[in-house]
């Protein structure tokens, strides 16, 4: 199958071209970089996603686009208006390439979108694709507001549609806050996180590219949204200890942070003081899924546990902390 990519050159998008080429399928990725190279891949340089992007020459004998190019998540957000920013890019630049993507004869575009469509926490139920959508922040409402508007050109157009919603995704190469928590463990510092008994599901980038693989020409993903996971729920603290463990079996040793007790409710009132409620709130609530529906349609299995995926992530994170010096 002729496979059109965009975002190929992200944290994801590097992970899933060679998934894809080693499968047997044929690759077109977009960059707004028009001397990138992508081993594996045919690349083609488009400009910024928006509204007014032309995806004809991508598009031209494509049967299957895979979405993955966003304006990502923002944590030190700039823009003057950060929801208008994130409706043109992730919006209707998403709505732009579904409708091109319909009228050149594409027969599947798989999305990639978020759990935050469902909302920031859970309370002692995992979230399922039944539950109705709860975004809170520009980001998540953008991703909802994509994924209602290709559903309406897949309606109209015959288009199938396949979105997955992934929660926090690790790995090689990853950055943001998961890299963050990598460097507190290897600076071996007490953490007062052991009377956290929290949920959280997440992802190894190994999985989730697995998943996009299995839905890209399965005839059950068409019209459906998939939760993802790696199957393997994890309290906070535990996270910090299986870290830990991946970092010294990579050969950074010694460096597991004591984790000692201190009530939730006073770490939430000192995040709070300091202003960092929100950071507090991912570290110290629940947010889990329930992937059973792409079991049960797709037959997927995650093939990789949480321990080999932060093995992996671990491995990398050492050689890039070694280079840097």
């Amino acid at each position: 199958m002729k496979v059109l990519v965009t975002g190929a050159t992200g944290f994801v998008g590097r992970a899933l071209v060679p998934v894809l080429t080693a499968a047997g399928h044929q690759v077109i990725a977009t960059s707004r970089n028009p001397a990138a190279k992508i081993a594996g891949a045919e690349v083609i340089a488009i400009g910024g996603l928006g509204p007014e992007t032309d995806w004809r020459l991508a598009l031209d004998g494509i049967e299957a686009v895979i979405h993955l190019a966003a304006r990502v998540h923002v944590m030190d957000e700039t823009a003057v208006d950060p929801l208008a920013e994130n409706r043109r890019v992730n919006t209707a630049g998403t709505i732009r390439l579904a409708r091109d993507a319909a009228a050149a004869g594409v027969r599947r575009l798989v999305f990639l979108s978020t759990v935050k469509v469902n909302g920031e926490r859970t309370d002692g139920q995992p979230f399922t694709e039944k539950d109705a959508p709860a975004p809170s922040d520009p980001y998540a409402i953008a991703k909802d507001e994509a994924e209602q508007g290709i559903r309406d050109i897949s309606a109209k157009t015959g288009m199938g549609v396949t979105v997955i919603r992934p929660p926090l995704v690790y790995g090689p190469g990853v950055a943001g806050n998961f890299v963050s928590l990598l460097r507190l463990c290897a600076r071996g510092l007490p953490l007062p996180l052991a009377s956290v008994h929290n949920s959280r599901s997440l992802i190894y980038v190994g999985n989730l590219v697995d998943a996009i693989l299995a839905a890209v020409d399965h005839p059950a993903a068409a019209g459906k949204t998939y939760l993802v996971g790696d199957g393997d729920d994890v309290s906070t603290a535990a996270l910090i200890r299986d870290i830990s463990a991946a970092l010294d079996a990579a050969g950074m040793p010694g460096r597991r942070p004591a984790v000692w007790p201190m009530p939730p409710v006073l770490l939430r009132l000192a995040a709070s003081l300091a202003g960092k409620s929100a950071a507090a709130s991912r570290l110290l609530g629940d947010l889990s899924v329930d992937d059973a529906a792409i079991r049960h349609d797709l037959g997927w299995t995650p093939p990789f546990s949480m321990v080999q995926g932060l093995k992996e992530t671990a491995a990398w994170f050492v050689a890039a902390e070694k280079n840097r010096k």
